[in-house]
């Protein structure tokens, strides 16, 4: 992608286009050096750097701006490629937000069905409650009156004093067995 520097990345000559006052003092010296010798000087590695220092054009350096405000350029491919990640982001924040909507209608219609279910556990109490009450009358009302047990209670007292005086004539007594 990107091609190595020839300049040393560290050091007072990282930055491209600038010049150290040593740098342009040995420049002048082997400018001055080879007019006088009419001979094309054999670069050495210190000055073969300082050599394509020269011989790259000095960067212009602009104003930089945030990615936010300016839009990137389409031809670059990171750029390319960040509007696809926000494209995805996008995506993505926009499924979140549905899921997250569709999570709260499931949670109402949960409690819906919650507060029904209740309501119905309640109607199936009071049913049952109802219908043991239904038969807790029907057995109050099969049961005999206060009417019916007097006259039961007279009809009882007459059979008695009845079969007493019956016991007495026919001298059934004497079957009991005295003690």
């Amino acid at each position: 992608m990107t091609e190595p520097s020839p300049t040393p990345s560290t050091g007072t000559s990282f930055i491209p286009g600038a010049k150290t006052s040593e740098s342009k003092t040995s420049h002048n010296m082997t400018s001055e050096s080879t007019a006088l010798a009419g001979v094309a000087p054999s670069p050495v590695p210190e000055t073969q750097a300082i050599a394509n220092q020269q011989a790259t054009p000095p960067l212009v350096v602009g104003k930089a701006e945030p990615l936010a405000q300016s839009a990137p350029a389409p031809s670059s491919p990171g750029s390319d490629q960040l509007a696809r990640i926000e494209d995805k982001c996008a995506r993505i924040e926009d499924k979140y937000a549905r899921s997250e909507a569709l999570l709260s209608r499931v949670e109402e219609k949960i409690e819906g069905a919650t507060t029904r279910m209740s309501e119905a556990a309640r109607q199936s109490d009071l049913a049952a409650l109802r219908s043991e009450v239904r038969a807790v009358a029907d057995r109050t009302r099969r049961l005999p009156g206060s009417g019916a047990l007097v006259l039961t209670a007279i009809i009882t007292a007459v059979l008695t004093v009845v079969l007493t005086i019956a016991a007495q004539r026919f001298h059934l007594d004497g079957l009991i067995t005295p003690r």
